[in-house]
């Protein structure tokens, strides 16, 4: 009888139809649940408390780059008329503050003319290598080697102007101002640098008018927004020791402007 019916067609000899387990998907299911909510809160949590330290380290140190973007016409024009006409900005020199998530937050620079913004550090940057270039093809010496030599000392110069606010600030005990701001307040530096340059490059006596007024110029500048923005946080310091620094930075812009604005093949001078 057997083996009538394992001989039948259709049906496999010695096929036995397996009985279904009715608790081992359960078991499964539940079991690759739990491993997967499991394995997904224990992610979460650390990839949230890292997430959270990269960001808070990220605002702290660099801030938030868009930030420094949001300009229009009406901000440039005036930001360019307070870097290389400080005397004349009769409005203050603080930044304007505004409750942002429960905690106060500076405005961006096209609602506060005193935020340092990215935009006119880096045009004017550009512009520089652009005039240089052209004061080098006037003089029949240019090359793309002069020119690339030119763009590492305008970063240089870049550098070592950001540098000189950082140590600045670290020598009062307050070194944790967002970096960007450094880097931006010293890439203003080349807004004085690209009107001496132009100057100089359609009358060469209006070099030697210029260079010492914007030099001039940016260590106000300097000085003003160092005392009145930078050195806010600071809750105890030497006064005398704060006047003599911002004093040095005053006076350093001259050999600074003056080395930026040698245009020549040899970068070094």
């Amino acid at each position: 009888m057997y083996n009538d019916v394992g001989s039948r067609p259709g049906v496999p000899p010695n096929s036995i139809p397996s009985q279904p387990n009715p608790f081992g998907n359960a078991f499964n299911v539940a079991g690759s649940g739990l491993i997967r909510g499991g394995l997904g809160a224990y992610g979460g949590k650390i990839l949230g408390s890292s997430s959270e330290y990269v960001q808070s380290n990220i605002s702290r140190y660099f801030s938030d780059p868009q930030y420094y973007f949001q300009v229009n016409d009406h901000y440039v024009k005036n930001k360019l008329k307070v870097v290389l006409f400080p005397f004349l900005h009769r409005g203050h020199w603080t930044r304007i503050t505004e409750p942002v998530g429960g905690r106060l937050s500076y405005k961006p620079p096209i609602y506060d003319i005193n935020a340092p913004d990215l935009y006119i550090p880096l045009m004017a940057f550009g512009t520089y290598i652009i005039l240089a270039g052209l004061s080098l093809g006037l003089r029949g010496k240019f090359s793309p080697e002069a020119l690339s030599l030119l763009f590492i000392k305008g970063l240089l110069g870049w550098f070592m102007q950001a540098s000189l606010l950082k140590v600045t600030l670290l020598s009062l005990g307050c070194g944790e101002g967002p970096l960007l701001d450094i880097i931006a307040y010293a890439g203003y530096t080349f807004t004085g640098i690209c009107l001496a340059v132009f100057g100089k490059i359609i009358s060469g006596y209006s070099y030697y008018f210029l260079m010492p007024w914007t030099c001039l110029c940016m260590g106000v500048f300097l000085v003003k927004t160092m005392k009145r923005v930078l050195f806010a946080e600071v809750r105890s310091y030497d006064s005398s020791k704060h006047h003599y620094l911002l004093l040095f930075i005053a006076l350093v812009q001259f050999p600074l402007f003056t080395w930026l604005g040698n245009i020549t093949v040899n970068w070094l001078l």
